[in-house]
């Protein structure tokens, strides 16, 4: 049968309102009691119904998390950041994966609702997305970070995409680089949109080319990547770099091109965006734009919380990092 605190009472040899007292921390439970109830608790493992529990606080001690898609490792790494930091305050953490499409980011959404979670954090979210915007309006603790959508009413935590771009194409023209191809995903991620405006805006103060035939935004699975370069490598007046709006896209080139029997950086230039883990593995070295994805994560969580329990003033907030070129070996010089 179920052990329940009329148990746990019973065998400490204490009341019910003190076990109560001790598996909500209260400070006012003596050392001595405070461990005989832990150890009734061990002995009879007892596991506290925290569905009823949050009927009295009003707080279930759990937030969402949504995702694009987990297997990309920067939605992996930063979820990782949250879930640690969570932890550690005592706070579970329900993720969900939409595959970027905007019917299960507000699936994902409705779902949360109705389990009752404390908050929800969205790192991923379409521009054209209002249920965001709705819960916000109605006090619901929501936070958006690395994505943001287009009313900008839901409060967010982002990079500076727009001048992490300019950095990756000014680092490649300081390298005597004219021809800069781009590949992006899908411009309806405000990630991607703003990525691709400071690109043409970079290439502009730069007065370079701003070239249709060498941009692609959209699916970007590894054959239409490969019909790309192909096309792009074949024009008379190539490219020499290529700038992609991602890590995960950047590798992704670089195995294309020694497929095709192109060195980077030899051959070729290639600069990412987003900095994570495996862009710094020997084998890789990717030149990068670190959007600080750590920080980015641990402030989204602690603004949640801080929405959470009532101690969030200014709504809704608009947080912007500073992006960071990061220099490795996949970008040379041709001058």
């Amino acid at each position: 049968m179920k052990v329940t605190v009329i148990d746990i009472a019973k065998k400490a040899g204490v009341s019910q309102s003190t076990v109560s007292k001790v598996l909500n921390n209260y400070p006012t439970i003596s050392k001595e009691t405070r461990e005989k109830v832990l150890d009734a608790i061990k002995e009879l493992e007892f596991y506290p119904d925290l569905v009823a529990r949050s009927l009295v606080t009003k707080k279930t001690k759990t937030i969402g998390l949504i995702v694009g898609d987990i297997s990309n490792p920067f939605f992996s790494e930063t979820a990782k950041v949250v879930i640690t930091d969570a932890r550690e305050q005592e706070i579970d953490v329900i993720i969900s994966d939409t595959d970027y499409r905007l019917e299960n980011l507000e699936l994902a959404l409705r779902n949360m609702v109705g389990r009752r979670v404390d908050g929800i954090l969205v790192a991923s979210v379409d521009r054209r997305d209002t249920v965001t915007t709705d819960l916000a309006k109605k006090e619901f603790p929501i936070v958006l970070f690395n994505r943001h959508t287009d009313d900008k009413g839901t409060p967010y935590v982002v990079t500076d995409n727009e001048k992490g771009s300019q950095l990756a194409v000014q680092h490649l023209n300081d390298l005597g680089h004219r021809r800069i191809a781009y590949i992006s995903g899908s411009l309806s991620f405000s990630t991607f949109h703003q990525r691709y405006n400071g690109y043409k805006k970079a290439l502009a103060e730069l007065n370079l080319t701003i070239d249709p035939m060498i941009v692609y935004s959209g699916q970007v699975d590894s054959e239409k990547i490969k019909v790309f370069l192909k096309k792009v490598l074949s024009l008379k007046n190539r490219p020499t770099s290529l700038y992609a709006a991602s890590d995960q896209i950047a590798i992704t080139v670089i195995d294309i091109l020694a497929e095709m029997g192109l060195r980077v950086p030899t051959d070729f230039s290639v600069v990412g965006f987003d900095n994570i883990d495996i862009a710094s593995n020997p084998h890789i070295n990717l030149t990068t734009i670190s959007q600080n994805k750590q920080e980015m994560a641990e402030i989204a969580l602690e603004k949640l919380l801080n929405i959470i329990n009532s101690k969030e003033d200014e709504l809704p907030f608009q947080i912007i990092l500073e992006p960071e070129l990061i220099i490795r070996s996949t970008t040379k010089s041709i001058q």
